[in-house]
């Protein structure tokens, strides 16, 4: 008895084997996505108010940007008890921009997240559609398969319907082959959709904890504003004779500091160093460069050293700041406690496996405790002003490990990061 050909048996079982490895992965890809509200709305609906989120957070993003020039003109005047107590309003105000404007991105992360569940909910369905057709395809083969080419022939009235039945066969199996492809297309569509909506949901759960920690960041403001608010009460002479032992204070410090790493500077063996590899380190918040590395202008004039031990990233008080890289939390510490506006502030320091260590002064708030294992890109904290900051940035320090260490101050407590600091521009991207 004549059959089908090797090749179309060939043909027919591939085609079997990879509906069930296609299968196989659907199984292990289609489990539910939940996001809320519920997604009764239409592709339409959803993307508008998407849309509408998108615009709100343009209006936002405006009006931080204007709060932002305002503080830097209020910081570029002499300091006064009445301009202190404008800097502070105008930071209350961007703090409360900043929690507007995480709550417009939960709310339109919610849209996302019912946009993405539509998408596999229609996905899954055009799956099961496509099964459907090729298990009907399969049956008809089979069925096909198991006459002779010489019984279709015999059974058919002409030859020319005899050639038309064997062109169905190629025909369904040509069929087949079209279907298996878009299941697999179907299949990477549903993977593609899934990692989109699980990254969205840790979007979403950022934007929460961002919102929880600028309410606590907003209620310390309006502590500072209280206290800026009683300054203005004292006269200008009493205000400045604060402000000239402050000062003084912050001078003590920075000489403290840059005496210490000044020595560890000539300890640091280069060549145990990781090689300078922009992008070994992330940007650790979103934001513009204000002062860089070494000798700057800034440190010439401001620095009884004239040096500048990291680079200073301006960003709206409340930005997140994120790790450079993994590493161990070696210290989360306030040093206002010990020295109100002298040194670092609020600060992270981690060490790194790689050789290296980092520093992020002046934060509002932090949230890792030493010890905490991070990994990179991990939150560590807010952009503040805490510290030796006359605006809201972050100072970014890289350092040698071998040479660095938290010890204790003589001008401010106990808690103090020295090192022999490097460029951190040797390792980092902007």
């Amino acid at each position: 008895m004549i059959r089908l050909s090797s090749h179309h048996h060939i043909r027919i079982w591939y085609g079997i084997l990879c509906i069930g490895a296609v299968i196989f992965l659907i199984i292990g890809y289609t489990h539910p996505v939940h996001a809320d509200p519920a997604p009764t709305a239409t592709s339409t609906d959803i993307q508008a108010k998407i849309d509408q989120q998108n615009q709100e957070l343009k209006i936002i993003q405006s009006q931080i940007l204007d709060n932002q020039q305002k503080l830097q003109d209020i910081q570029s005047k002499k300091q006064t008890a009445s301009s202190q107590l404008q800097q502070v309003n105008t930071e209350v105000q961007q703090i409360n921009l900043g929690i507007q404007a995480s709550s417009v991105t939960i709310n339109k992360l919610g849209y996302q997240m019912q946009s993405l569940q539509k998408t596999l909910d229609d996905t899954q369905q055009n799956i099961q559609q496509k099964e459907a057709t090729i298990a009907s395809l399969l049956r008809t083969m089979q069925q096909q398969d198991g006459d002779s080419l010489l019984l279709s022939l015999i059974r058919d009235k002409t030859l020319s319907e005899g050639i038309l039945t064997l062109q169905s066969a190629s025909d369904l199996n040509k069929n087949l082959t079209a279907s298996i492809a878009d299941l697999q297309n179907l299949q990477n569509n549903l993977h593609t959709t899934l990692n989109a909506a699980q990254q969205t949901k840790a979007q979403k759960e950022l934007q929460y904890e961002n919102f929880t920690n600028r309410k606590v960041i907003a209620a310390q403001l309006q502590q500072e504003k209280a206290q800026a608010y009683q300054a203005t009460k004292q006269t200008e002479s009493v205000y400045q004779a604060s402000l000239n032992a402050l000062q003084q204070r912050q001078l003590n410090i920075a000489l403290e500091i840059e005496k210490m790493e000044a020595s560890l500077r000539t300890k640091i063996n280069y060549k145990d160093l990781p090689k300078k590899l922009p992008g070994l380190l992330i940007k650790p918040v979103d934001g513009v460069l204000t002062q860089g590395y070494g000798s700057t202008d800034f440190a010439k004039g401001a620095y009884r050293g004239h040096w500048h031990n990291g680079i200073d990233l301006a960003a709206p008080i409340g930005t997140p700041i994120f790790a450079a890289a993994d590493g161990v939390v070696v210290a989360a510490a306030n040093q206002d406690a010990y020295c109100p506006h002298g040194a670092y502030g609020k600060y992270v320091a981690i060490e790194h496996p790689m050789g290296l260590a980092t520093i992020y002064g002046h934060m509002s708030l932090y949230v890792v405790h030493k010890g905490d294992q991070v990994k990179q890109g991990q939150l560590i904290g807010y952009v503040g002003k805490t510290g030796y900051a006359t605006g809201p940035h972050v100072h970014f320090g890289v350092y040698d490990l071998k040479t660095f260490y938290i010890g204790p101050s003589n001008t401010c407590g106990p808690d103090m990061p020295f090192g022999g600091d490097l460029n951190p521009l040797n390792y980092l991207v902007l």
